[in-house]
């Protein structure tokens, strides 16, 4: 093999790797709230994979993998389209393949196999773990959120004022950047109640679900929402103290298989080791003659 060869491959992995890390976003502390979600709508690294792009076009349209891919995108906040995400697992599905078989010199046909579908699903893998760990992070900060907007509403300020004062005084969180979106979009005319049922179907949380639900119904029939607020963060963290006993109850069974698998024989050969080995040495009944 040429040195170029190998210059040639490691450049590929370099520009996938740099891909995925120009995939996160990494705001500067002094810009506004809205300067950050402007500026993760572009990325630089992006452009590698553009020569690719029209082909995958066609494909994610033909596969239909467009709405999914694009709202899981939405959700882990990356700064790439569908069809650069899908060039972008081709791309190192092949090099996972050129170093393995090419570099490395593996023959065998099932690791080669084995190393290309898990090069093609990585970049999945790293996409549904993000989306999970976003979903995590509103579930947990929404009862908080509710909250504030109550507190604000109850102080005299309106729904949309309450929204705006969270969005301007609290930490920046995944839950205060989709309250952004839904301010973005109500600016530029969209109805309120269609903005929060936007922002209810892209997260798909059951939480922000009837979060959106209840303000709707709220809007619809008069009710009160200071009054909405305090029942909906009640609810909101019943729920999360259910979902916490369910996972503690699961904690028994999960410990288990490593009891089983990696305790239980150290005790085993710890305990029974040394009688076998005097068994073997000397006889099972040594001791009785």
């Amino acid at each position: 093999m040429t040195p170029l060869f190998y210059v040639a491959i490691f450049l590929l992995g370099a520009g996938f790797v740099l891909f995925f890390i120009g995939l996160f976003p990494r705001p500067a502390a002094t810009m506004s709230v809205f300067a950050k979600e402007v500026k993760r709508e572009t990325s630089s690294f992006s452009t590698i994979f553009k020569p690719f792009v029209p082909f995958n076009k066609r494909l994610v349209k033909t596969l239909r993998l467009e709405k999914g891919l694009k709202d899981k995108i939405y959700l882990a906040k990356w700064k790439v389209s569908p069809e650069e995400f899908l060039t972008g697992k081709m791309l190192l599905t092949v090099a996972v393949f050129a170093l393995l078989f090419i570099v490395i010199g593996v023959k065998n046909i099932w690791w080669l196999i084995g190393a290309t579908l898990l090069g093609f699903a990585l970049p999945d893998i790293m996409l549904n773990s993000r989306v999970n760990k976003r979903k995590y992070s509103i579930v947990r900060i929404l009862p908080e959120t509710i909250d504030l907007l109550g507190l604000c509403v109850g102080a005299g300020l309106d729904f949309m004022a309450a929204v705006r004062w969270v969005v301007d005084k609290v930490k920046i969180n995944p839950m205060i950047e989709e309250l952004m979106v839904v301010l973005k979009e109500i600016n530029v005319g969209k109805p309120r109640v269609e903005a929060l049922r936007d922002m209810s179907r892209r997260l798909n949380i059951p939480d922000v679900t009837s979060f959106v639900r209840t303000l709707v119904q709220a809007d619809r029939m008069g009710t009160p929402v200071e009054e909405a607020f305090r029942i909906l963060s009640e609810d909101t963290r019943m729920r999360r103290f259910h979902r916490g006993e369910r996972q503690a109850m699961k904690a028994p069974l999960k410990m288990l298989i490593p009891l089983i698998f990696c305790i239980l024989p150290v005790i085993l050969i710890i305990v029974a080791g040394p009688i076998i080995i005097k068994f073997t040495q000397e006889g099972v009944f040594t001791g009785l003659r």
